[in-house]
């Protein structure tokens, strides 16, 4: 453990410092439940059960949650105001330099929020709680500047393709970047192998990139663009090459989030079976009425390795496997 303690001792530093910038900024830190009955609706998502037993011997399944989301967004409908919080998160199957199954997640939600000041708080805090030129993977970026760039054009740059022409479309898509179809393969598989293999080792090189307006698709929890429904409000961060965070202008309409679950749920069912309910507590605080908001989620053990200029996220955690 010797090896680690700087990395760590830093992390400890940028937790100190995390939950000063949201407290200067009028934030309230808040922990929500992280066993919960519905832990996301993601396609791909793969959540950890455990089991609770009642004191009159009954039993109830629930899911260790992959994000605080769903429980942070019941609590901006509820009154709360501005929120964050530091969570411990689990995703299973997951194991690498950049990942781990069970780590920390930072994220936050502020009513009255929008898209443009979603991006210029997170570049505050990354230049309130990191040095001006963080080192990751042999990596160096500066600070100075954000790089802002739209899925599209950051396929038409790097990989020939356009994206929001052949929405739908697997053949045109691969016919447009001039990629071999795989046997079974949609637009969505194409799309995410095209984006993991020809655009993101791209991103977050000398400067952060902020990659924007994602196509409606891969809208998840977010809203549609007003001015464009073929994309959401939707943006991802890169820094050192490695994404950091994934953030929305929150999507408060039920009626189309309630539709965008369905879809989901049963495109997760068809691969990989059942799973858990609906998470009908959150609907109804949508119907309720949550406030325009806009919110992210990111990577705390990452933003670790940005701040202690680690290689592996196994340098800033405590104990790790």
């Amino acid at each position: 453990m010797a090896d680690r303690l700087p990395f760590l001792r830093r992390r400890a530093l940028l937790s100190q410092a995390t939950r000063a910038f949201f407290d200067a900024r009028g934030y309230t830190e808040v922990e929500t439940p992280y066993a919960v009955p519905a832990p996301g609706e993601e396609v791909h998502l793969r959540a950890l059960r455990t089991v609770i037993h009642r004191p009159d011997g009954t039993e109830r399944a629930l899911w260790l949650h992959t994000s605080p989301e769903f429980a942070m967004k019941r609590l901006l409908a509820a009154g709360a105001g501005p929120v964050f919080q530091l969570a411990r998160v689990w995703r299973d199957g997951e194991g690498s330099a950049r990942h781990a199954a069970e780590f920390t997640m930072l994220e936050w939600y502020r009513p009255g929020l929008d898209f443009d000041g979603l991006i210029e708080e997170t570049a505050s805090l990354l230049r309130a709680v990191l040095p001006p030129v963080v080192s990751s993977g042999g990596v160096r970026t500066s600070l100075a500047a954000f790089e802002r760039l739209s899925v599209a054009e950051a396929f038409l740059r790097h990989a020939g393709a356009d994206v929001l022409g052949t929405a739908g479309d697997a053949h045109a898509l691969a016919q447009s970047a001039g990629a071999a179809l795989r046997t079974d393969e949609t637009w969505e598989d194409l799309f995410f192998r095209l984006l993991l293999e020809r655009v993101e080792p791209h991103l977050g090189q000398a400067h952060p990139t902020v990659l924007t307006h994602w196509p409606a698709a891969q809208a998840a929890l977010a809203r549609r663009d007003p001015a464009d429904p073929r994309v959401a409000l939707r943006f991802e961060l890169f820094v050192c090459g490695m994404e950091l965070a994934n953030a929305f202008e929150e999507l408060t309409d039920a009626a189309e989030q309630e539709a965008r679950f369905t879809e989901d749920r049963a495109r997760r069912h068809a691969l990989y079976g059942p799973d858990w309910p609906m998470d009908e507590d959150f609907l109804a605080a949508l119907r309720h009425g949550m406030p325009p908001s806009a919110g992210i989620a990111l990577g705390f053990d990452r933003l670790a390795m940005l701040a202690a200029g680690a290689d592996r996220i196994g340098q800033v955690l405590w104990l790790p496997d």
